[in-house]
């Protein structure tokens, strides 16, 4: 038989795929950012370098006149990054996502429009639930920091606020520690032929790691307690040395609260932070030592604990001074902005190059664990056992 001629080639003859134009499916987000109503919260939850970013890559950032002052970002550099400057507070909550630090305030949920993507704290022990029927009511889909979890199955904003807790703690008490608010006049720092200052803390998770490490690179003798062994493994682990620990045994606990300088409070609990320092072992501390009760937030570690402010962050018990604001990052609001930012950036760009919430929730295990309400059903379990309200699976949800 005769050879039968083709220009095509064997391979050139073989059925191929069909390659079609992938449309582009990126999201373009209208974001307002609102002033944040308490006047203890300074922070913001994007620099005016990421809202450069957002802007050059097709969304629309609306902040509140002031939102970024707190921070010592203004509200030039946010104009000049591309945002819109908003006069009306009212206008801002129209917007179809918001970005907050702390949860909504009540005249903010009757400002918010159904729909709406909330991103914000959450908060718990300072909301009720009405807080969260009045989200429900309104459809909104929220995110919260402290439910963002990464591949590694970890709180990257709750990790990144904790590190700076607990670096803060330890520099807010070495200045209280001076002559200038009434402590005993002790530098916090190794001098050569001086005693050291030791500082007792209670926790050994992330907040406690970066104060142990703190006070350690100043030159402080410090011990840490916790009920948790793995916890305490795990830190002297990341610190790099084989720093004194112990569990929390009251008569333990007591004596080296007698002879430290300075306490921390960084112990976490599911609902309320167990109270391990009763009143009769601050009053056996020394006169003029410093006890900073990180944990206040959550009820604090110390009987004596009472919630101050960054107005007035301090009072004297037992001669022992207190320092117990619920939010002590926000006492190093620019920086916290910057990390926040850093974070948020990229989360928010993830959502908008995949196609929006909805494309993403299905394949992305980050941005589904952030929900905990979801088109106006809670699906966090602990918030509906806390609150007593309906719980509904978002992995049924978004089927």
């Amino acid at each position: 038989m005769d050879e039968i001629f083709t220009p095509f080639s064997k391979e050139e003859l073989i059925p191929q795929p069909e390659l079609l134009e992938v449309p582009n499916k990126r999201e373009r987000f209208s974001i307002g950012i609102p002033c944040e109503d308490n006047n203890q919260e300074k922070r913001i939850i994007l620099t005016p370098d990421a809202v450069e970013v957002l802007v050059n890559n097709g969304h629309h950032i609306t902040i509140e006149t002031g939102a970024g002052e707190g921070a010592h970002f203004s509200d030039k550099e946010y104009s000049d990054a591309g945002a819109e400057i908003c006069y009306d507070t009212q206008a801002i909550f129209e917007k179809p996502i918001i970005l907050k630090v702390g949860p909504l305030t009540e005249k903010e949920q009757t400002w918010i429009k159904p729909n709406t993507f909330l991103v914000s704290s959450v908060l718990p022990n300072l909301l009720n639930q009405a807080y969260f029927q009045n989200l429900a009511k309104k459809k909104v889909t929220a995110v919260g920091f402290e439910y963002i979890k990464d591949e590694q199955d970890e709180l990257p904003v709750m990790r990144l606020l904790s590190e700076i807790a607990g670096t803060t703690s330890i520099l807010v008490g070495s200045e209280l520690m001076s002559s200038a608010h009434g402590g005993n006049g002790i530098l916090m720092g190794g001098i050569t032929g001086v005693r050291p200052t030791e500082v007792v803390i209670l926790g050994a998770g992330t907040v406690a790691e970066n104060a142990a490490r703190t006070a350690l690179g100043l030159g402080a003798s410090v011990r840490v307690f916790d009920n948790s062994l793995t916890r305490l493994r795990r830190l002297q682990k990341n610190i790099g040395q084989m720093l004194p620990t112990s569990t929390i045994d009251p008569k333990e606990l007591g004596k080296a609260l007698m002879r430290c300088d300075i306490a921390i409070g960084a112990l976490h609990g599911e609902t309320r932070t167990p109270c391990v320092v009763s009143e009769l072992m601050v009053e056996r501390m020394k006169p003029g030592a410093v006890i900073i009760d990180i944990s206040i937030d959550n009820g604090g570690c110390f009987e004596t604990s009472e919630v101050t402010s960054h107005d007035r962050p301090i009072f004297t018990k037992h001669d022992v001074i207190h320092y117990c604001v619920s939010n002590i990052t926000s006492r190093v609001a620019r920086t916290s902005t910057k990390a926040l930012s850093n974070f948020f950036l990229p989360y928010i760009l993830m959502i908008s190059n995949e196609g929006g919430l909805e494309t993403l929730l299905h394949r992305n295990k980050t941005i589904r664990n952030g929900i905990y309400i979801y088109k106006g059903r809670l699906v966090k379990k602990s918030l509906s056992e806390r609150f007593d309200l309906p719980f509904h699976d978002i992995n049924l949800l978004i089927l």
